[in-house]
């Protein structure tokens, strides 16, 4: 924020929530303000009055003491708009003190003015002028009661005075806005940081859904498009497939009933909620098989309870969606489920399947679900990678981490 943007900044703007360069038009003057700015006014008049009484106890004329007058009275009324020109009013009463004692009162407000708004070079340029001014004031109006040189120590200490003051006021207003700065910054990071953790807190319960339901949903849609398209099936078949898509419908309330849980907020013995894991996949693969897919385990993994939750939750969730693509894309053919990894080597997990014999019933489907995969692995430190086969088929690898 530059120093142009301080230049209607009133002692009530540090009370203000706003920053002062958040606001175009000049604030209003506060009670405070028109105290401060009455407080200025009556000390520039009152050092011009001792200014003048000095000036006429030592013999000047009547009519310098009269324009001596005229000309504090004219300086003390120009401090209303010190604010709006701080260097052409402070370098103006540098120039009319130097013949006007009777102005020097106004002439430091102007400078405290001038240190408070404006950066250490301005000041430093006013400053050296008045200082100046003042020495010159001695020469030509001196004080028969004060030495030269007192005059001189006098005007410079005073002058050091009032700057030293106007920069530890400039530096307590910069300090506040700074921090106000900072803390609105911080405000924000933390919006931003509330609206990203929301999003990701979506994305996980979208991607959890798309895991738990495709899986059971995927399983209705075959066995509904077998009995359509196979209206003359034998019975037991018949019974088997509609067995199926009841147990089927039957699951998929289920999960969606705790999605919908999750969505309305933890409540107790939500924590104790069992969770797919890795010695939970053979239930999956055996449910895969009971709907007609030939699905062959080779599960190499000593000890499936060995392996962390949220590992095997994970392993669990791509083996489910690599069987529910299968079944989509690739109906009636082999699907080779290969799980291979040891602590501290990592977990892998393979899921191939060959080219289809038919063109396939086309399925509805997103196209998401390896996106969503690609994502859990990256979210739990691994990697996954997929793609067609030089056969035809299709391939799914994952990586997972398994710490020693």
């Amino acid at each position: 924020m530059t120093d142009q943007e301080y230049r209607w900044l009133q002692p009530s703007a540090m009370a203000d929530p706003d920053l002062p360069g958040d606001r175009i038009r000049r604030p209003r003057r506060t009670p405070r303000d028109w105290f401060v700015d009455i407080l200025m006014f009556l000390f520039a008049a009152l050092l011009g009055i001792a200014a003048a009484d000095v000036a006429d106890s030592v013999g000047n004329p009547p009519f310098i003491v009269f324009l001596d007058q005229l000309v504090g009275a004219a300086a003390c009324c120009a401090l209303w708009v010190r604010r709006r020109w701080p260097v052409g009013l402070a370098v103006a009463l540098v120039a009319v003190s130097t013949v006007a004692p009777v102005a020097s009162g106004a002439e430091l407000v102007a400078l405290f003015t001038l240190t408070v708004h404006r950066p250490f070079k301005v000041v430093a340029a006013v400053g050296s002028a008045a200082v100046v001014g003042g020495l010159t004031q001695a020469v030509l109006r001196p004080d028969p009661t004060l030495p030269f040189v007192v005059s001189a120590v006098a005007t410079l200490v005073i002058v050091l005075l009032v700057i030293g003051w106007g920069m530890f006021v400039r530096s307590r207003r910069q300090l506040v806005v700074s921090l106000r700065d900072r803390a609105r910054r911080a405000e924000a990071e933390a919006a931003l940081r509330a609206e990203k953790a929301q999003r990701l807190a979506r994305e996980d319960i979208a991607r959890e859904m798309h895991d738990v339901l495709a899986h059971r949903l995927t399983l209705l849609s075959v066995h509904a498009g077998a009995l359509e398209f196979r209206p003359d099936a034998p019975p037991a078949e018949v019974a088997r497939a509609a067995g199926v898509i009841r147990d089927s419908a039957h699951e998929a309330l289920n999960d969606l009933r705790d999605v919908i849980g999750v969505l309305r907020g933890p409540v107790a013995g939500d924590e104790h909620r069992p969770q797919p894991t890795l010695a939970t996949l053979d239930a999956l693969v055996a449910e895969s098989r009971e709907a007609g897919m030939k699905v062959t385990l080779d599960n190499r993994i000593d000890g499936p309870e060995d392996v962390p939750a949220a590992t095997g939750r994970n392993v669990y969730r791509i083996a489910q969606e690599c069987l529910t693509n299968a079944r989509k894309h690739a109906p009636g053919a082999e699907v080779t489920l290969t799980l291979t990894g040891a602590p501290g080597d990592g977990l892998t997990v393979e899921v191939r399947n060959p080219a289809p014999g038919d063109d396939p019933p086309p399925v509805p489907g997103s196209g998401q679900g390896l996106i969503g995969l690609t994502e859990r692995a990256a979210l739990a430190g691994g990697r996954l990678a997929h793609g067609p086969t030089p056969d035809g088929g299709f391939r799914v690898g994952a990586w997972l981490p398994w710490a020693a």
